[in-house]
């Protein structure tokens, strides 16, 4: 294929080099001057493993060209790659002016190119930036239409310096994010050679996976560092500790509990968060990760708590209340606490769960159940049913299979609250969940 790459910087550079390996003709675009002649003497602007050979033999084979005029990139190349720098400003935002520029440029270009053309943006942008920044832009300066007249799409990079083209290669996956099926079917084309999961989406969703993926490798860094420290403190080797916390793929590095949904609870995780804390505290040792992870946990409570009551209905039924579908187990179940507050503020209640009405006869929360939450159990209702013929808000506090249907068969005046995401894909106004 036919391909422009605008930004001759790290992500630019790579990309060319490794497209035009691949046998595509790659015309790099860059303001600045001595990038473009660098590139023309099949020299590499930037330094990075292999790069630079690959540089020398695309140019040397006629793949490679790099240009200052956008109008020539454009006209001459089926799809253009935005990869152009979104550096940070001091309040933290993203400066997408140059994203904005390039954009409008080739805004200009396509306004006298009668051919579909793809724009692709590789910069990492915040989510929304698509929508607001490059298709208003390429839209107002082309004098066309996204979908119809040309294409956009979102295709965020997962590149490392010093193992970039590796990495380009062998990547962990590659997300298209589309604003219309004819540019992916053409991106595509790309990464036809690609043995890693490719994955169509949206652009919003695109965009979000980028910082997804960031924050949480910097998360695993912040969390291995409170480890090891806590562990110099008490003597262990961190570096084990963690060998054999990675070596647990089936929950520690998986997708298990990586599901976005209500707060956690239950006998084990809310107590050993606890007790690392004081631990930490006990040692004069600062862990601000691990300390903000209770009080994160108390937010999701408050916003599912704020969710139900802003229905403005004062009959609330919740099913399934212990921290987890399959248990009868209460102790900690961030739904206690969500009950409690509302039976504090006057709300009518009705609740239900099979497992929980189990235990309170011959489980072994018996004790609990009767003895600490009592007017907890007096709410208990025998059936789904009941509490369905009961309630104006209906919660849904667990995934249990029997709660499957009921956001389709609500009555009239009935809303739901769904903190577990009981089926995929549901919408409507009188549906509502908790992070989706």
């Amino acid at each position: 294929m036919k391909i422009s790459i605008f930004g001759l910087g790290y992500v630019g550079t790579v990309s060319a080099g490794c497209l035009a390996t691949d046998g595509h003709l790659v015309i790099g675009v860059d303001p600045n001057k001595t990038k473009v002649e660098l590139i023309n003497q099949g020299t590499s602007p930037i330094v990075e493993k292999d790069i630079g050979e690959m540089v020398a033999a695309a140019v040397k084979n006629n793949q490679l060209r790099a240009t200052q005029d956008v109008h020539d990139a454009v006209i001459n190349s089926e799809i253009s790659l935005v990869c152009v720098g979104t550096p940070s400003q001091l309040n933290g935002n993203l400066d997408l002016s140059h994203v904005r520029k390039v954009c409008e440029q080739i805004g200009a270009a396509l306004k006298e190119k009668s051919d579909f053309h793809v724009v692709v943006a590789r910069s990492t942008m915040l989510p929304g930036s698509m929508r607001n920044v490059v298709i208003p832009a390429l839209e107002s300066f082309s004098g066309k239409k996204v979908g119809i007249d040309f294409g956009v799409c979102n295709n965020p990079e997962f590149l490392r310096e010093g193992t970039a083209v590796f990495d380009y290669y062998n990547p962990p996956k590659t997300v298209i994010g589309e604003t219309d099926t004819k540019a992916g079917e053409l991106l595509m084309q790309l990464y036809a050679k690609m043995t890693a999961p490719l994955i169509r989406t949206g652009v919003d969703t695109a965009e979000m996976v980028k910082y997804a993926d960031n924050t949480w490798h910097a998360v695993k860094v912040a969390f291995a560092n409170e480890i090891g420290n806590l562990c110099k403190a008490e003597g262990i080797d961190g570096h084990k500790v963690m060998e054999i916390f990675c070596q647990d793929t089936k929950l520690n590095l998986s997708p298990y509990y990586m599901k976005p949904g209500f707060a956690f609870g239950g006998s084990c995780l809310p107590k050993d968060v606890r007790a690392l804390m004081y631990k930490g505290k006990s040692l004069d040792i600062d862990l601000p990760l691990i300390n903000a992870i209770l009080s994160s946990n108390q937010r999701q409570i408050e916003k599912g708590i704020k969710m139900i009551t802003e229905k403005g209905n004062k009959k609330v039924g919740v099913l399934g209340f212990s921290f987890k579908a399959g248990t009868d187990d209460l102790r900690e179940s961030p739904l206690v606490n969500v009950i409690e507050y509302l039976i504090g503020k006057g709300y009518e209640l009705k609740l239900y769960d099979k497992n929980v009405n189990l235990a309170a006869l011959t489980g072994a929360n018996q004790d609990y159940i009767l003895n600490h939450i009592p007017h907890i159990s007096k709410l208990m209702a025998s059936s789904m049913e009941e509490v369905l013929s009961f309630a104006e808000t209906i919660v849904i506090g667990n995934g249990a299979a029997e709660f499957c249907n009921v956001p389709n068969e609500l009555k009239s005046g009935q809303v739901v609250v769904d903190l577990v995401r009981i089926v995929p894909n549901q919408s409507g106004d009188r549906y509502d969940g908790i992070c989706w």
